[in-house]
């Protein structure tokens, strides 16, 4: 997530499908996803950051009303310290969630994909330190461009 030229976090999010369903996934469908964000080193040391990281992903579902199951993951923070030559360099803290679950399939056999993917861009809002996307707002989502190498012209 991008605001005013700053990236605030990122994630990927990929949907899976086994047409003959998946015994683990109780469902021919799993998403999956890995969302990220710097954070404060204050914020960071908060004993509940996990717990309140996963209720960003939970409450997205809910307030969505969507419907999903067999949801796992974990929250992991990092902090890194620099020295010698990276000594210049400020303390860092990042907080990272890695979550896949199960969406309830509709009468035709497929999941709410854009209702996931909504909800999906409200967690990303969320560990950006952003308000989740507006519910009337629901129906258009903008994504950042991709980051990473680019190729050479």
């Amino acid at each position: 997530m991008v605001q005013d030229g700053e990236d605030l976090s990122d994630g990927r999010l990929v949907l899976l499908h086994d047409p003959a369903g998946h015994d683990a996934w109780k469902g021919a469908f799993r998403l999956v996803t890995l969302v990220r964000a710097e954070l404060e080193p204050e914020m960071a040391a908060d004993p509940l950051l996990p717990e309140v990281c996963w209720s960003w992903l939970t409450g997205a579902f809910q307030a969505r009303g969507l419907v999903h199951g067999e949801a796992s993951g974990t929250v992991t923070r990092a902090s890194s310290h620099h020295f010698g030559g990276l000594s210049a360099r400020r303390p860092a803290s990042q907080i990272e969630i890695r979550a896949s679950w199960t969406p309830q399939e509709g009468p035709g056999g497929a999941p709410d994909t854009a209702g996931h993917l909504t909800a999906w861009s409200d967690l990303l809002a969320r560990i950006a330190g952003l308000p989740p996307v507006a519910a009337t707002d629901a129906s258009v989502v903008s994504l950042p461009q991709r980051r990473g190498p680019r190729p050479h012209g």
